[in-house]
């Protein structure tokens, strides 16, 4: 059973101006089981959480700890990271030309799993994923992201997810940029993901839609670089209905 700790994790960019802090002392655990949302403003530092932990070069982790069941994952490279169960699916997803989807899935198994998966049971793995996600078999062949939408790369988001089977899976603004369809598929996949109740979720969106689908045990409102409110999934609703007002005038009379 995973957990992944994150004790007062303080991040900073470089601008024109010198070194940024976004972060400003990020405190969560997510264990398995657990399905964890995070929604705040534009710019309070969501996708630099995740990013940070994932171990993006842009971000300095300044101070702070970010732990995979004990193991220190700052001291990690992105690929150990990864190998080691953490999942990111970003809200950009990039593209990768001349690398076919098939191979890279193949080559991100093998890389997972300590060894390649047997070609047959291989090939109906992926198919099977494939169609639980509507996505056509031509995709397999297709370079990976070239060329698809934003509703494809989230799909694939997700396939990689279903397939790689991560211990804890960050998932950033997943639901961006998707229709209602497509927003049914992708959370249907995500919820496959946690159905074994051996996986944790932090799941990064702006609205209330995608946790129609994907239920959330905790809420968390990012704010100003850090974690200002936590509860259940009648927060999200509360967010939906008044929005930010009541976090925004709490940092104006604390100043």
């Amino acid at each position: 059973m995973s957990t992944l700790e994150i004790k007062d994790l303080h991040s900073s960019v470089e601008t024109e101006d010198g070194p940024k802090e976004i972060l400003r002392g990020v405190n969560l655990t997510v264990r398995a089981g657990e399905t964890h949302a995070i929604m705040g403003p534009n710019g309070s530092g969501k996708s630099t959480l995740a990013y940070a932990v994932a171990g993006h070069p842009k971000y300095t982790i300044t101070s702070g700890q970010v732990l995979l069941d004990g193991e220190d994952v700052l001291e990690m490279s992105v690929d150990e990271r990864a190998r080691a169960g953490l999942f990111l699916a970003m809200q950009y997803p990039v593209e990768v030309p001349g690398v076919s989807m098939a191979n890279f899935l193949r080559s991100a198994a093998t890389a997972v799993r300590g060894e390649a998966p047997k070609l047959r049971t291989w090939v109906k793995e992926v198919k099977d994923a494939m169609t639980d996600l509507d996505i056509s078999q031509e995709f397999a062949d297709r370079s990976v992201n070239e060329g698809f939408s934003g509703g494809e790369k989230k799909r694939h988001e997700v396939l990689q997810l279903g397939l790689l089977k991560p211990r804890i899976a960050v998932l950033d603004e997943t639901d961006s940029g998707l229709d209602v369809d497509a927003l049914r598929v992708v959370s249907e996949g995500v919820n496959r993901y946690r159905e074994g109740g051996e996986t944790g979720v932090l799941l990064i969106t702006h609205y209330n839609r995608i946790l129609n689908h994907v239920t959330p045990d905790y809420v968390h409102v990012f704010f100003d670089g850090r974690i200002a409110d936590s509860g259940g999934p009648e927060l999200a609703r509360e967010l939906e209905e008044t929005g930010y007002a009541r976090f925004t005038q709490q940092a104006a009379a604390a100043v």
